[in-house]
């Protein structure tokens, strides 16, 4: 930390003298009041960055009876989704001066979850953003009687929270509404696991989508987010010549799906399409490259940390956000091309498993 000509830590008289302003201005730029020119308010930028000079939190949170932190209560950080998220909550809190909390659960369950909200509220956090899209954290959080604001991200809200959601079912549409244009008629769908909201969406989606153009949704499998899962699910896929395509619930599964079938020699997208949803950075490089849905997370974090604050100043839980997917269509599917079932490669008893070794 700077020091001033008197040795000591720059205070908030220090930065107004040297930005030529009063320290109620100085003030109203540290909290972020509106109602600063923006010259002014650069002015004072430039002497606290010149200054070094610090915001003593701890009196400040005297005054506005705020801590200045906020809780972020999260689930499965290793998946894509979730992750970036994340990242979204932290940069837009930081931007609004706030500092982050993060509780991230091994188990979602109604004990798990009561014990990191209390562990927050023991903090004395401002609000708790939950980035848990499970039932159970819904259920929990509806039988909790906050004095914060909490806002969900990415689940469906209730009467108790605000949330930011991504339109699920709309982003499973265009995924299947895509294959049907490319005349594809038998989609299989596989699904997130059970419990989870997004995986319901999507489901619904596709389900929606197929009988809409009068088709059976006969073909659904159960995956549990993993590429594991979408690489035994695709062994199966593959034995079925009835079908031409595969919505896959994320792309993590999508690339199990990908590699089970260039093992059984069923061609990607000659003979089966292929879709993914997230559009991770690495399904550009899936081989083909991977058509997928779209989610901004960051946008999700950013507007959840806005609601939140919303609610802070205002004091009524403000209406859910929607963010919009968007489709990226790639390599990995194609129009439909009707063959005999009898030209497409497949066999009752797939060949084991290749290993891959780290060069």
């Amino acid at each position: 930390m700077d020091r001033t000509t008197d040795g000591k830590a720059p205070r908030l008289k220090d930065v107004a003298a040297v930005a030529g302003v009063s320290h109620q201005t100085v003030s109203r730029v540290v909290n972020g009041h509106p109602n600063v020119r923006t010259g002014t308010r650069e002015k004072v930028k430039a002497a606290i960055a010149e200054l070094g000079y610090r915001p003593n939190t701890a009196a400040r949170s005297l005054v506005t009876r705020r801590s200045r932190r906020i809780g972020v209560l999260a689930s499965e950080l290793s998946q894509y989704g979730p992750a970036n998220t994340l990242m979204g909550i932290e940069q837009a809190a930081r931007d609004a001066g706030y500092s982050v909390s993060i509780a991230a659960l091994r188990e979602v369950n109604r004990a798990s979850i009561c014990e990191a909200i209390n562990h927050f509220m023991d903090q004395s956090v401002d609000g708790i953003a939950v980035v848990v899209p499970h039932e159970e954290a819904l259920a929990a959080l509806d039988d909790m009687k906050l004095s914060v604001p909490v806002v969900t991200v990415g689940s469906p809200t209730n009467s108790n929270v605000s949330g930011t959601i991504v339109d699920q079912g709309q982003g499973a549409r265009a995924a299947v509404q895509h294959l049907l244009q490319q005349g594809h008629r038998a989609i299989a769908h596989l699904s997130g696991p059970p419990g989870w909201p997004d995986s319901s969406e999507r489901k619904a989606g596709w389900r929606e989508a197929l009988r809409g153009a009068g088709l059976p949704d006969e073909h659904l499998f159960i995956g549990d987010w993993g590429a594991g899962s979408g690489y035994t699910i695709g062994r199966k896929i593959a034995q079925d010549p009835r079908i031409t395509a595969v919505f896959a619930a994320n792309d993590q599964m999508a690339l199990g799906v990908l590699r089970a079938l260039a093992e059984a020699q069923v061609r990607v997208p000659e003979d089966v399409s292929v879709v993914g949803f997230d559009d991770q950075p690495e399904s550009a490089y899936f081989t083909p490259p991977l058509t997928t849905v779209r989610q901004d997370f960051e946008e999700l974090g950013r507007k959840s940390v806005d609601l939140m604050l919303r609610e802070l100043d205002v004091g009524m839980p403000p209406p859910t956000a929607v963010v919009t997917p968007a489709l990226h269509i790639r390599a990995s599917t194609a129009p439909h091309q009707p063959v005999s079932p009898l030209s497409r490669p497949h066999s009752p008893n797939p060949g084991p498993r290749r290993s891959f070794k780290n060069t």
